[in-house]
C-alpha cells in the first residue's frame, strides 16, 4: 500500500498554516480544508477570512465553513470525501463520532503541549503563567473527549526563561509541523502503537479572558511577569495608573526586596519603571496608554512624572 493519504485538513487560526504548509509540500493529497466561518474584522467589521482559509484558496484547495459540524448535509459531504485521514490544527470545533469515524484511520489532532498537561484551549499560554520549563506537541488520536484521545507521537520543547504568549505559538506552530509529518508514515503503515494518557496527570487549560489580564500587584513579581509573558500579544496584561487602563507589554522581575506597599513606583529611568509588588519588585519595559502607541519606559517617562505614582 502507498505511503500517499487522502487528507482532510481542519484548523482555523495561524497556530494551523505551518501544518497545512507542510501538508501542501508532501506526497499527501489534500482533499478538503475544513475551517470556520469568516469574522468580522477591523473599524468596518468586515467578514474576514482566516489565515487556513487564505493559504486553501491561494492553493486551489476546496474549503468548507459550516458553523457547526452537525448538520445531515455538512456530514454527508465530509463522508463523501472517502479520506484516508482528518489532520486537525486548533480548528475550533468538537467533532461528532460520525466526522470522527468517516476516514478510513480516523482523526488526529495537533495539539500545543504534551499531553496529558495542559488539555483544552489555551494550552501554550497556561503553560507560561504555571512557569513550566518544558512544553511541547502532542499528536494524538482524537475521539469524543476534550484531547483525551491516546497520543501517537511526541516533539518537547523547552520554554525560555523570557518566552511570550507570541513567541511559544510560532516555535511550538513550527514544531507541530515536523511532529506531524514525521507521524504520518506510521500512521499511514499503522505501525504506531498508541499510548493512554495517563488520567491523573491531567489538567485543563481553560480558554484565556479579557479579564484575567489586570495585574493584581500584591502578588509576587515572578508571577506578574510570567502573566505579562503570557499575555503578549493577548489580551495584554493592564493596570490603572493615574486614572487610566494601560497595557504593559514587557516587564522582567529585579531580586530585590519592594520595601513600599505593592503597586508604589519606587524608581524610574530609561532601564524601566520599577514597582513595589507582593514580593519584589517589577522592572515595566514597554507600556501602552489608551489609543497611544506602544512606548518604551524611556520614551514613556519622557512624557509623563511618575514621582508619587502608584499602579493599581
Amino acid at each position: 500500500m502507498s505511503d500517499s493519504l487522502k487528507i482532510i485538513f481542519a484548523g482555523t487560526p495561524e497556530f494551523s498554516v505551518s501544518a497545512l504548509a507542510a501538508l501542501l509540500k508532501s506526497r499527501h493529497e489534500l482533499v478538503a480544508v475544513y475551517t470556520q466561518p469568516d469574522r468580522p474584522s477591523g473599524r468596518g467589521r468586515k467578514l474576514t477570512p482566516g489565515p487556513i482559509k487564505k493559504l486553501a484558496l491561494e492553493n486551489g484547495l476546496p474549503v468548507h465553513q459550516p458553523a457547526k459540524l452537525k448538520a445531515e448535509a455538512d456530514l454527508v459531504r465530509l463522508e463523501s470525501q472517502h479520506a484516508d485521514l482528518m489532520v486537525v490544527a486548533a480548528y475550533g470545533l468538537l467533532l461528532p463520532s460520525r466526522v470522527l469515524e468517516a476516514p478510513r484511520l480516523g482523526c488526529v489532532n495537533i495539539h500545543a503541549s504534551l499531553l496529558p498537561r495542559w488539555r483544552g484551549a489555551a494550552p501554550i499560554q497556561r503553560a507560561i503563567l504555571a512557569g513550566d520549563r518544558e512544553t511541547g506537541i502532542t499528536i494524538m488520536q482524537l475521539d469524543e473527549g476534550l484531547d483525551t484521545g491516546p497520543m501517537l507521537h511526541t516533539l518537547a520543547c523547552p520554554v525560555d526563561p523570557r518566552e511570550t504568549g507570541g513567541s511559544l505559538h510560532d516555535k511550538l506552530a513550527e514544531l507541530g509541523a515536523r511532529a506531524l509529518m514525521e507521524a504520518l508514515p506510521g500512521i499511514a503503515a499503522q505501525s504506531i502503537v498508541p499510548v493512554k494518557q495517563a488520567e491523573a496527570d491531567a489538567c485543563y487549560a481553560r480558554k484565556l479572558e479579557k479579564s484575567e489580564a489586570r495585574l493584581d500587584w500584591t502578588r509576587s513579581a515572578a508571577a506578574l511577569d510570567r502573566q505579562v509573558r503570557a499575555f503578549n500579544p493577548w489580551p495584554v496584561a493592564q493596570a490603572e495608573l493615574g486614572g487610566k487602563v494601560i497595557r504593559i507589554w514587557g516587564a522582567r522581575p529585579l531580586p530585590e526586596p519592594a520595601l513600599q506597599a505593592p503597586g508604589a513606583v519606587i524608581a524610574d529611568g530609561p532601564g524601566g519603571i520599577d514597582v513595589a509588588t507582593g514580593d519584589g519588585v517589577l522592572r515595566v519595559l514597554e507600556l501602552q496608554m489608551p489609543g497611544k502607541r506602544v512606548l518604551s519606559a524611556a520614551d514613556f517617562l519622557n512624557a509623563n512624572d511618575l514621582r508619587g505614582a502608584v499602579f493599581r
